[in-house]
């Protein structure tokens, strides 16, 4: 279990849920991942930061009911300057959809997407620096973008975050990481025809927990569903999962550090 501090620019530094149902949500992950839950910044709507141990952990606010936008976590991206960030992202060919904005006395975000469409954020860190735990039951461990194919989107990341990529020399397999200052901060994985049509190109989070497969069973008690049942992969065993209002993200045991 280790405290995290202030980020390099391009290294994920918080996710965050949107949801129609605030109170039904947290009620769903604190008995999942055991979050007990404090009010955050309400610029964007109502929201609340999770907490294990006293340390945030990861935030979830409630969408407006009008709004019938895709429920899914984001990713969130450093960054020392949203304003300068959001018009490199334009610049490269994404799009910037709100903000940058302040939240509080809490920093500076941006909500964009790539040019393939997959969303993130960014986070100019004020009083918040983003996740506070790292390495225990509960916590984010990864962050992977799923996309149909990595060659030129990587370009995009690239060009905007200034990572070093490192591709997986595989005729069969298009995976890269990305990695800043030699360290491997996220991942990017082509998967072809078999990116899901209802969601396109999308940023994964990874949660770590104790037993993927007791969690799974405990998820679907609690409502949600098991979308690839806990099986090895090559940074341990894993499960794809979706909440009860079909947010996907995946858990995870490592067996190394990503």
């Amino acid at each position: 279990m280790t405290e995290a501090t202030r980020r390099r620019p391009g290294t994920p530094c918080w996710v965050s849920l949107m949801v129609h149902g605030l109170a039904a949500t947290q009620d769903f992950y604190k008995a999942l991942f055991g979050w007990d839950f404090v009010p955050g910044p309400q610029q964007l709507g109502p929201y609340v930061r999770a907490l294990i141990d006293g340390k945030e952990v990861a935030g979830i606010g409630r969408l407006p009911p009008e709004r019938h936008l895709p429920i899914a976590w984001t990713t969130y991206l450093a960054t020392d300057d949203a304003d300068a960030t959001a018009e490199q992202i334009r610049m490269c060919g994404g799009t910037v959809g709100v903000g940058p904005l302040d939240a509080a006395d809490a920093g500076r975000l941006a909500i964009a997407a790539d040019p393939e469409g997959a969303v993130f954020g960014i986070w100019q860190a004020a009083a918040h620096h983003g996740t506070a735990l790292l390495g225990t039951h509960g916590t984010p461990v990864w962050n992977e973008l799923v996309t149909r194919e990595t060659s030129s989107v990587s370009k995009f990341y690239q060009s905007v975050f200034g990572y070093e990529l490192e591709p997986v020399v595989s005729a069969d397999f298009d995976y890269l990481t990305l990695h800043l200052d030699g360290r491997p901060v996220a991942s990017l994985h082509g998967v072809g025809h078999a990116l899901p049509r209802d969601r396109g190109s999308h940023w994964m989070t990874y949660f770590e927990v104790e037993d993927p497969d007791e969690t799974a069973a405990r998820l679907m008690d609690l409502g949600g569903h098991v979308l690839h049942a806990p099986r090895e992969g090559s940074s341990g065993r894993l499960a794809t999962v979706s909440d009860p209002e079909g947010a996907v993200f995946t858990i995870v045991r490592t067996a190394t550090d990503l």
